[in-house]
């Protein structure tokens, strides 16, 4: 049962996935400004260095204590070392210090500032000029799946697959979003953190018939419960057409997923949507796409593509009001790896039909 969701009522709010396609925060800060004021979101930068990476970003503290390696052009889990159990007996009594309210132990998840450069540039920004029509604050971090699924340990084992280094980077995310729900609170704005996890695909797919409903949605709950405890609102990302049932019963407020793409992908599942709306759960509909097509379109043909969706939705018993209240507008994915010129066409166009549904929703 979803303990939050049930207050927040977006009716149409946009915002962004994460990635960034600048090598600096100070042209991803003044795009979100201009186009996602009433959820600005810091920037992931991929571009700017290695270090903007996943590894540095959220598993940095598996790096300082030694429970990750590089090893040539790989990070591995070194478990062979003879150190090994010392380090996990370190790692765990942080942890367990930081879930007990330590704040100092908390601190040790944090983003080093050489690695998240828009998340420190975007407080500044906050601290400095203020919230302005911000109502939330959004941040992101990498999904247990999705790195668990690029990490092995260094008999190549893949890391997902293995119970103990499986535990280690839940944890370890679930403290970092934790910690990062805490810090966005710190504006004085409720905070809504995005787990980046397109690796749900591989539940129900025959490569990986080993990785079971029960972990995927344990290990979810796992970080959302980090997110909730700091006050924050939790989401998914998944830019794939997967089983949406899973997330909606992973205790969770928002659903991202790439509409424009995917969109029909909602449809077998409408039964568990419709009981997860009315629980309060809230859509975040991806319906710009991330492509070069966003050239081609406009904020009245994304709209149509979007009611079309809706229509379909309804026509299997799903209620529009409901859909209208409890939707945001995102673009599909991130746009890290596009070109700025494309990534500004897409912050535009999500803002345009943000707009347009803010419009439908206040109607209703």
């Amino acid at each position: 049962m979803l303990t939050t969701a049930l207050k927040f009522l977006p009716r149409g709010l946009a915002t962004g996935i994460g990635s960034m396609p600048f090598g600096e925060p100070g042209p991803a800060l003044q795009l979100i400004k201009q186009n996602m004021p009433n959820i600005p979101h810091w920037p992931q930068l991929p571009r700017r260095s290695g270090n903007e990476g996943f590894v540095h970003q959220f598993l940095d503290p598996l790096v300082r204590m030694g429970l990750l390696e590089k090893r040539g052009d790989k990070v591995v889990f070194p478990v062979d070392n003879r150190d090994w159990p010392n380090r996990l007996t370190e790692f765990y009594s942080i942890y367990l210090a930081a879930e007990s309210g330590d704040d100092e132990a908390l601190k040790t998840f944090a983003f080093p500032p050489a690695s998240a450069s828009g998340f420190y540039a975007f407080m500044e920004d906050m601290q400095a000029g203020g919230t302005g029509t911000a109502r939330y604050l959004k941040g992101h971090l990498a999904g247990p799946l999705t790195i668990g699924f690029q990490l092995k340990d260094e008999r190549g084992r893949l890391a997902y697959y293995e119970d103990q280094l499986r535990d280690v980077l839940v944890k370890t995310l679930a403290m970092h979003a934790r910690w990062q729900a805490a810090e966005l609170a710190k504006t004085g704005l409720p905070a809504i953190i995005f787990v980046d996890e397109p690796g749900v695909r591989v539940y129900g797919s025959s490569s990986y018939i080993t990785v079971t409903r029960e972990m995927v949605i344990s290990d979810l709950k796992a970080v959302f419960a980090g997110i909730h405890i700091a006050g924050g609102l939790a989401g998914v990302h998944s830019c794939d057409a997967i089983d949406w049932s899973v997330l909606y019963e992973a205790n969770l407020e928002i659903v991202n997923l790439d509409a424009y793409q995917f969109g029909e992908s909602l449809l077998p599942y409408v039964n568990e949507m419709n009981k997860y709306m009315e629980q309060g759960g809230a859509i975040a509909w991806g319906i710009v796409p991330t492509l070069d097509k966003a050239f081609d379109e406009d904020s009245d043909t994304l709209l149509a593509r979007l009611e079309k969706l809706w229509a379909e939705l309804e026509q299997r018993g799903m209620d529009r009001a409901t859909l209208l209240r409890q939707s945001l507008i995102t673009p599909a994915c991130g746009t890290g790896l596009l070109e700025p010129a494309l990534a500004e066409r897409i912050y535009l166009l999500t803002r345009e039909v943000s707009e347009k549904v803010m419009e439908m929703a206040a109607a209703t």
